[in-house]
């Protein structure tokens, strides 16, 4: 990797730290969490270690790892062209340590059970979604360091909500769809081309699965086509591709020609 992509990493990995340090001084105590496997409609394999006891859960968090590997190693050179915007690969870097770390913290949470883990679990969703917005304020305004730090402060602080009731995280998390996919549309309508646009309708269309997948995971077990790949199982493979195509559709952005110089800062 590059030292650019060492950076973003070890920027993401600081960062994480940092969040499992103030999980672990017991300040979410009292956040409403889901421990234990009858959450789940995979059924527990008792056959099989701890850390694969629901097999299909536990497994598909690789998938997260390696698309974050794959847009990693991706080259970032072409995204400089035909409309140069400073340190592009480093905001694609970021996003792609987020899905390199999110992938290990979700297994955690599986194998464990534990509500260290569950909370760590929700609260780290919610800087990826504000990543997002982070790089469409990049396209529109250019590099400006402090107000990524603003944007990804702010969505860590609103885990918050999640101490002042059982449902704060949700309104939290539903907040943050609600301001990314606006953000993207906004971002898609200024620079974006048929390209991009199907990049966002198929980004869009994978969260409303990962969303309802994972609210009916139990419900739909009753059908067979979900008793062992469930509906939390395909709500993280919608996960998995609402990554891909938001890489696809910011990196396409970013190569847009109607993103010209003078539309940004320098």
């Amino acid at each position: 990797m590059k030292p650019e992509s060492w950076q973003a990493l070890g920027h993401v990995a600081m960062a994480t730290c940092l969040c499992v340090a103030t999980v672990y001084t017991g300040i979410f105590h009292d956040v409403f969490v889901q421990v234990g496997y009858e959450h789940y409609a995979e059924p527990v394999d008792a056959r099989l270690p701890a850390f694969l006891a629901m097999p299909f859960n536990s497994l598909i968090n690789v998938a997260y790892v390696l698309v974050g590997a794959h847009w990693m190693r991706t080259d970032a050179s072409a995204l400089s062209r035909p409309a140069p915007l400073r340190r592009a690969g480093y905001l694609k870097d970021v996003f792609a340590s987020m899905a390199l770390l999110y992938g290990p913290v979700q297994w955690l949470r599986i194998w464990t059970q534990t509500r260290p883990a569950a909370v760590l679990d929700q609260w780290l969703t919610l800087p990826i979604f504000a990543w997002l917005v982070a790089w469409c304020v990049s396209i529109h305004r250019g590099w400006t360091p402090w107000l990524l730090l603003s944007i990804e402060g702010l969505s860590l602080c609103s885990y918050g909500l999640a101490l002042l009731h059982p449902q704060g995280f949700e309104v939290a998390l539903g907040a943050h769809v609600l301001v990314a996919v606006g953000q993207a549309l906004h971002t898609q309508r200024r620079y974006g081309s048929r390209s991009s646009a199907a990049y966002l309708a198929l980004g869009t269309l994978s969260c409303v699965g990962f969303v309802v997948l994972k609210l009916y995971d139990r419900e739909l077990a009753q059908w067979r086509p979900f008793q062992r790949l469930t509906g939390h199982f395909w709500s993280k493979v919608c996960d998995v591709l609402q990554f891909h195509f938001a890489f696809l559709f910011l990196t396409n952005l970013n190569t847009s020609p109607r993103l010209h110089p003078k539309d940004k800062k320098h």
